[in-house]
């Protein structure tokens, strides 16, 4: 069974919506114009894209990362690797041509499909609403988490509120940086 891993930069009351500067949003690009930056913060993200498999994303977020992370030589990796993306809506024309291999889910037991084939580990990036599907459903197994010294309020959240049995998590990897960002590896436990 391959490994599905959340990743996410997430504000420490849960807000995981538009950290890099996506429009519409009151605090858009919270995460580089309010946190001074520190570069060893960032290393797990270069060690996400050597040791994924595959990339998972929601609609909403293979539409914005999808015009854009084809042509950054820091996501140069993903460009390689299968893209799987969950959606009801989205047709194979509305795909992009120079990302790879695409394939469009369209529903959680697809992806519970997915998780049974053989390969490496799969990793989701934003995708707050798929998030939380994927974690109701019980299908992710990892979390690593970038968690920012904010409280931003409103929007997008990382976790549901859905009434349901308690999760547990272990903590597998952990660091605090001086500009008060924090790394949190968890592990589900099953």
């Amino acid at each position: 069974m391959r490994t599905l891993i959340s990743t996410a930069f997430i504000s420490l009351d849960g807000v995981v919506e538009a950290p890099g500067g996506e429009p519409g949003y009151r605090n858009s690009g919270w995460t580089f114009k309010d946190v001074e930056f520190v570069p060893e913060a960032y290393e797990i993200k270069e060690r996400e894209q050597r040791e994924s498999a595959a990339l998972l994303l929601g609609r909403t977020s293979y539409e914005a990362f999808s015009p854009v992370w084809p042509g950054m030589a820091e996501f140069a990796d993903y460009k390689v690797m299968p893209k799987y993306v969950v959606s009801t809506t989205l047709a194979e024309s509305d795909l992009v041509t120079d990302w790879g291999d695409t394939t469009i889910l369209r529903s959680l037991d697809d992806v519970a499909a997915l998780k049974e084939t053989e390969g490496g580990p799969i990793i989701v990036h934003g995708s707050a609403t798929l998030n939380r599907a994927l974690s109701d459903a019980g299908l992710i197994d990892r979390y690593h988490l970038l968690v920012f010294p904010l409280l931003l309020g409103a929007g997008k959240r990382l976790f549901s509120s859905t009434d349901k049995d308690t999760q547990k998590l272990k903590l597998v990897e952990h660091e605090a940086y001086a500009n008060g960002l924090q790394k949190n590896v968890f592990d589900v436990v099953r």
